[in-house]
């Protein structure tokens, strides 16, 4: 099954009246504000609505990391960025710059062993 990505209300309200079949997934600022409205309106019309609040991400390398670091954040969700490669390797200073670039996107970096189910993978 398909899935369609809101970026706005008015988006998956359309989506929704267009009665199109598969998933629904709400992805915009105040899409929490909306989740509860807009999953039984689906409901009526037989569209799956979803909203999650937050993206789980395999990081494969450092060099994946700072690659997607410095894309400009695709979502409203935050990223808990799972490392899994050995965070101990990097120097102190690259280490905190990282982080501070995680912090501009509100992300968090977390260590690999604690990964379980990824939604997405930066190789």
């Amino acid at each position: 099954m398909s899935t369609y990505t809101a970026r706005d209300r008015a988006s998956a309200v359309e989506h929704i009246h267009g009665r199109v079949a598969g998933t629904l997934e709400l992805d915009y600022d105040n899409a929490w504000q909306d989740a509860f409205e807009l999953e039984q309106l689906g409901r009526q019309y037989g569209v799956d609505v979803q909203y999650r609040a937050v993206e789980h991400i395999s990081v494969a390398s450092p060099e994946a990391l700072v690659r997607g670091l410095c894309m400009e954040k695709p979502t409203f969700r935050q990223r808990y960025l799972y490392c899994r490669f050995d965070m101990a390797a990097l120097s102190e200073d690259t280490l905190r710059n990282l982080e501070a670039l995680a912090i501009e996107h509100g992300d968090y970096l977390m260590p690999g062993h604690l990964f379980t189910e990824a939604t997405l993978t930066w190789v």
